[in-house]
């Protein structure tokens, strides 16, 4: 019985590259297309472990590249017969949709078919794609344990079973309903389970349907560049254009990225930047190759100043000197968080992300802050005022004069035209005085973050009153306080 105590602090003797794992033409391939050079810490140490047949377990930060640390893996032992070889149970519908989105990158040039399984869609519709024979699914605990309760599934007998995002599946009430699937795979499947956090809930689990594991530590870092200003702000849902309009005006950014979550978003959302005298352009994957390969080139030639782009551009494109990116929505994950901003500070350059998110996602960047141990600061926009001349008088004439104003006129006026002097001000007065706040006050925010920080607290205080006791599969107390000791 071994384990493999596996520390990102470990001295490696060589960087490894993706070729040195030894994997298939195709899913190099792949992973050149995605502008993957080479692999992340955890990358370097699980592949070679999972593509050995070993358990493992990976305690990793999102946004450290762990997807593709167990998709890399999987794609290179995937063989050529007819039933699901990989089975991915992840927490949230919107994660199996990006999982799926990554298998399907990686493995594009060998044509290996994924279905992704969730609540909420049609049952129908899940049945029938299982008819064409998928390779992988990705799938949310509660849907998936519906279709094997309901035998639904024929033939099921995945050969390797990956957990993702274990805490969040914790915090969520699904370890229940895990076990419960596990009940229907076979004995001698390899099993991955990745977490952030590594409570004594999920240890308990791991020791009871984990084989003799590997295990990969990647120790909490700065994940995100420290040369990038991180702010977000917070609007309401009918804010969106409104608050990028202003950002753009306020920041005046040199070149910019603004990312959408869909590929009409970032259609509306240009055209509308162009209407309003910005020289924007949409990038998405429903675009010809020419097309995207022309807006490319008139970006990185600065003739486009702003890209309206879904996540095709947060990884992979050689784009230099983008001063600023704006997530017009929250991204979906820390992950994609970090992927995104990573276009901007490059080079030893200053840059600045900023994030828009309403009420209800307050707790998601919360997420991120707590996942990339990065600063993020809370900012407020200044809405235009719409104010009338003559409201504007009455509110100037109502103004007194003190004799501390009239010494610096005096002072002032040697050294700026006094129209100039009186518009700026002028300008300021409007902007400040008059002007309507995009989003929520401040007021609105502090409680925001009582709230956020109350369920955090529940949520520590469920955690550690769901302890139980089970018979482990392996019980070598040495095993398991090397493991989390």
């Amino acid at each position: 019985m071994q384990t493999h105590n596996n520390k990102s602090s470990t001295t490696q003797q060589s960087q490894p590259s993706f070729e040195s794992f030894g994997l298939r033409g195709y899913l190099l391939r792949g992973i050149n297309e995605l502008g993957f050079s080479t692999p992340s810490p955890i990358q370097a140490q699980s592949i070679p472990i999972v593509l050995k047949g070993k358990d493992l377990i990976a305690q990793a930060q999102t946004g450290t590249g762990k997807t593709a640390a167990f998709a890399i893996p999987i794609l290179n032992k995937i063989q050529r017969n007819d039933s699901i070889e990989a089975l991915i149970i992840t927490p949230t519908r919107e994660l199996a949709m990006q999982i799926s989105e990554e298998f399907l990158k990686l493995g594009r040039f060998a044509r290996i078919k994924t279905i992704c399984m969730y609540g909420g869609q049609s049952i129908k519709r899940q049945c029938d794609l299982l008819k064409n024979k998928p390779k992988i699914m990705i799938a949310t605990p509660g849907r998936l344990l519906d279709h094997l309760m309901n035998g639904r599934i024929k033939d099921f007998a995945p050969k390797v079973v990956v957990l993702d995002e274990s805490d969040e599946m914790l915090d969520m009430g699904f370890l229940d309903d895990i076990e419960s699937i596990f009940t229907y795979l076979p004995s001698d499947i390899q099993t991955l389970l990745f977490s952030a956090t590594m409570p004594q809930a999920i240890q308990d689990l791991a020791m009871r349907i984990l084989h003799e594991p590997e295990f990969v530590k990647i120790s909490p870092v700065d994940i995100t560049n420290q040369d990038i200003d991180q702010k977000y702000y917070i609007i309401n849902e009918n804010e969106r254009d409104e608050a990028i309009l202003r950002l753009l005006e306020l920041e005046s950014p040199v070149k910019s990225i603004i990312f959408t979550r869909t590929k009409k978003e970032a259609d509306i959302l240009a055209q509308k930047l162009m209407e309003s005298n910005f020289n924007a352009a949409a990038l998405h994957g429903d675009m010809e190759q020419r097309d995207r390969r022309d807006v490319m080139v008139r970006f990185r030639q600065n003739t486009i100043e702003i890209l309206v782009a879904t996540d095709v551009a947060s990884r992979g494109l050689d784009i230099s000197d983008v001063s600023h990116v704006f997530n017009y929505h929250i991204p979906l994950n820390p992950e994609s968080y970090v992927h995104r901003i990573g276009r901007t500070g490059r080079a030893g350059k200053k840059g600045v992300a900023i994030t828009l998110a309403t009420p209800l996602e307050f707790k998601e960047i919360h997420k991120i802050k707590q996942s990339t141990k990065a600063t993020l600061e809370l900012c407020h926009i200044e809405g235009e005022a719409d104010i009338d001349s003559d409201t504007l008088l009455s509110k100037i004439a109502a103004l007194g004069v003190s004799q501390s104003s009239l010494e610096h006129f005096e002072n002032l006026k040697g050294h700026i035209d006094p129209t100039q002097l009186c518009l700026k001000l002028l300008s300021h007065f409007i902007q400040t005085q008059c002007a309507k706040t995009i989003g929520l006050s401040k007021e609105e925010i502090a409680k925001l973050e009582v709230r956020q920080s109350s369920e955090s607290s529940t949520k520590t205080q469920r955690q550690n009153g769901k302890k139980r006791s089970s018979k482990p599969r392996y019980s070598n107390k040495n095993i398991t306080d090397s493991i989390w000791g």
